[in-house]
Protein backbone atom coordinates (compact mmCIF):
# COMPACT_ATOMS: atom_id res chain seq x y z
CA UNK A 1 0.00 0.00 0.00
CA UNK A 2 1.13 3.60 -1.28
CA UNK A 3 1.96 5.96 1.52
CA UNK A 4 -0.88 8.73 1.06
CA UNK A 5 1.01 12.30 0.99
CA UNK A 6 -1.38 14.99 2.62
CA UNK A 7 -1.05 18.85 3.01
CA UNK A 8 0.77 19.11 6.36
CA UNK A 9 2.46 23.08 6.15
CA UNK A 10 1.52 25.80 3.53
CA UNK A 11 4.65 27.82 4.24
CA UNK A 12 3.42 31.82 3.59
CA UNK A 13 6.63 32.66 3.23
CA UNK A 14 9.95 30.61 2.55
CA UNK A 15 11.29 30.92 5.94
CA UNK A 16 8.38 29.12 7.50
CA UNK A 17 8.34 26.55 5.25
CA UNK A 18 12.52 26.14 5.55
CA UNK A 19 12.05 25.64 9.58
CA UNK A 20 9.22 23.01 9.05
CA UNK A 21 11.52 21.38 6.57
CA UNK A 22 14.33 21.44 8.97
CA UNK A 23 11.79 20.43 12.44
CA UNK A 24 10.71 17.13 10.01
CA UNK A 25 14.45 16.39 8.75
CA UNK A 26 15.30 16.57 13.17
CA UNK A 27 12.27 14.18 13.41
CA UNK A 28 13.06 11.81 10.93
CA UNK A 29 9.93 12.21 9.21
CA UNK A 30 9.94 12.01 5.27
CA UNK A 31 8.37 14.74 3.61
CA UNK A 32 7.73 16.00 0.46
CA UNK A 33 7.92 19.71 -1.08
CA UNK A 34 5.48 21.40 -3.84
CA UNK A 35 5.51 24.58 -5.36
CA UNK A 36 2.37 26.22 -4.67
CA UNK A 37 -0.15 25.71 -7.22
CA UNK A 38 -2.01 29.56 -6.81
CA UNK A 39 0.58 32.45 -7.11
CA UNK A 40 0.56 34.92 -4.30
CA UNK A 41 -0.43 32.31 -1.32
CA UNK A 42 3.58 31.45 -0.71
CA UNK A 43 5.92 29.34 -2.01
CA UNK A 44 6.10 25.78 -0.95
CA UNK A 45 3.33 23.91 0.36
CA UNK A 46 5.31 20.64 2.90
CA UNK A 47 3.60 17.23 2.53
CA UNK A 48 4.08 14.40 4.81
CA UNK A 49 2.54 10.92 4.94
CA UNK A 50 -0.99 10.52 6.61
CA UNK A 51 0.16 8.24 9.33
CA UNK A 52 3.50 10.58 10.19
CA UNK A 53 1.00 13.82 10.54
CA UNK A 54 0.82 12.58 14.69
CA UNK A 55 4.48 13.11 15.40
CA UNK A 56 4.53 15.90 13.21
CA UNK A 57 2.29 17.86 14.29
CA UNK A 58 3.57 17.16 17.89
CA UNK A 59 7.09 18.15 16.63
CA UNK A 60 6.23 21.54 15.55
CA UNK A 61 3.73 21.95 18.68
CA UNK A 62 7.19 21.14 20.63
CA UNK A 63 9.05 23.69 18.83
CA UNK A 64 6.85 26.41 19.40
CA UNK A 65 6.59 26.35 23.21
Amino acid sequence: MKNVLILFADGSEELEAVTVVNLLRRGGIEYALRREPVQGLGPMQVHVAEEDVPRAEELLLREQR
